[in-house]
């Protein structure tokens, strides 16, 4: 046996006994031979540790490091160096689950300080630890309406929401016999007329939009909670975490949930992934909350201590009620964030909008004055916009790559009608330098 493997063969013929098996490859009888590997891994052989260096160095680099200008739910914000030292520690990168909260103290703790942080930028009343991403996170949000309304099981959202987030959703509806229609987009703005005709039908359990939205245009949602909750309805937000430092939140705009992607919270790209999904909601809502909550509370001896609270909702003793059975949760991704945000805090988080802003309208104003680009929307944006180009969008991208550049989004793969339209993005990571030398060889297309 091996040394790591815990089970003996007695451990493993009485379990086998038990499920009434002869072996452990019967355990795996129902995989279809056609995609059963039939011949050795193709893995090196032992390597010592600097033949390990330089073997996962050379793989490093075939990856190509990119200037990021694009953005559509995934943006490259600076994070402080400290932030992976502290991570990495044993304690918080090889704990798993705080259910034994004698010996989850400090697991327990920097939950419950993400669930504040969280609560106090979108101005809701309770959070959770923590979703997948924010796609998924918004599908939950969607699971919590229905829940509420018991008999309405229509879902409205915006045309206006990024397309991906739209197709996650959809998906979770299909298999749940949720209805999702969508909310008409109008010159890049959620039709509200439209809303509050779809509204009018009766059987509406919530309402989705997002803020910024998938243009980066800031939506006024003025009237937008009066009209859905008349129709008994929820409105849910999908939002841009960082930008709430200088935007109104969800919960002055009178939204019920608030959710979205942690990732621009200092979070690196990592190639698309793993990120973390939050999901905010006011008290009344609490039960229908999926995953974790972390409580604060005392000791026998009267000193301060936390505890997982509101256990009974659905991972223990109603688990077959449960909106969804959400057991272990982006821990690790939690306290990246929860790290990132007291590091900036409430002035830092400023500043990178503040910087992000500058830069991204810089950018705008200077693709104008090539007179290769023209506005879509000319609507208010803080740090993604959307233009026009007269220019091959295939040959412009093919330009940038060449040149170590990730260049806007092409819209036209997602939104029909926008072939010629490109969505870019600009935070406080570019330089003035970087953006004249995008411009520079964008005229040269």
């Amino acid at each position: 046996m091996y040394k790591y493997f815990p089970h003996t063969e007695a451990d493993i013929e009485q379990m086998l006994k038990r499920v009434s098996v002869n072996s452990i490859d019967d355990l795996f009888a129902e995989v279809p031979q056609s995609v059963v590997l039939k011949k050795e891994y193709d893995l090196p052989s032992s390597l010592s540790e600097i033949e390990i260096r330089k073997y996962f160095e050379k793989l490093g680099q075939k990856n190509k490091k990119l200037t990021v200008f694009a953005g559509a739910g995934a943006y490259d914000h600076y994070a402080p160096s400290v932030i992976t030292p502290l991570i990495s520690r044993s304690e918080f990168l090889t704990a798993y689950t705080p259910y034994q909260p004698e010996i989850a103290q400090g697991t327990l703790q920097y939950i419950f300080e993400y669930q504040s942080m969280i609560c106090e930028l979108t101005g809701m009343e309770c959070t959770n630890a923590s979703m997948y991403d924010g796609t998924t996170a918004t599908a939950e949000a969607m699971f919590m309406a229905v829940a509420n309304a018991k008999k309405k099981n229509t879902v409205l959202i915006s045309q206006t929401v990024n397309p991906n987030v739209l197709k996650v959703v959809k998906t979770y509806a299909k298999y749940k016999g949720i209805n999702v229609e969508e909310i008409a987009e109008n010159n890049g703005l959620t039709d509200k007329a439209d809303l509050e005709s779809k509204l009018a039908s009766g059987n509406v359990a919530g309402v989705i939009v997002s803020s910024p939205n998938y243009y980066g245009i800031i939506e006024d949602y003025t009237g937008y909670s009066e009209a859905v909750h008349a129709a008994k309805a929820l409105l849910i937000m999908n939002v841009d975490p960082s930008s709430l430092a200088v935007l109104k939140s969800p919960g002055e705009w009178g939204a019920d949930i608030a959710c979205g992607d942690g990732q621009s919270l200092g979070m690196p790209l990592n190639f698309g992934g793993s990120y973390i999904g939050f999901l905010s909601t006011k008290k009344d809502l609490v039960r229908k909350l999926p995953g974790r909550i972390a409580g604060a509370t005392t000791d026998v001896d009267g000193k301060r201590a936390f505890v997982l609270t509101l256990q009974a909702r659905e991972q223990h003793i109603r688990r077959e009620k449960a909106n969804s059975n959400i057991c272990s949760n982006q821990s690790l991704m939690a306290l990246y964030v929860t790290i990132y945000m007291s590091l900036m805090g409430k002035e830092g988080l400023r500043d990178v909008n503040k910087l992000s802003y500058s830069g991204a309208h810089y950018l705008y104003d200077q693709l104008l004055a090539t007179g290769k680009f023209t506005s879509v929307f000319d609507k208010p944006f803080l740090k993604e916009f959307a233009v026009r180009t007269s220019l091959n969008i295939e040959k412009l991208s093919k330009k940038l790559l060449d040149n170590n550049i990730m260049g806007g989004i092409q819209l036209g793969k997602y939104k029909s009608g926008m072939d010629d339209c490109l969505l870019f993005c600009v935070t406080e990571k570019r330089s003035k330098e970087e953006i004249d030398h995008l411009v520079t060889l964008i005229k040269e297309v």
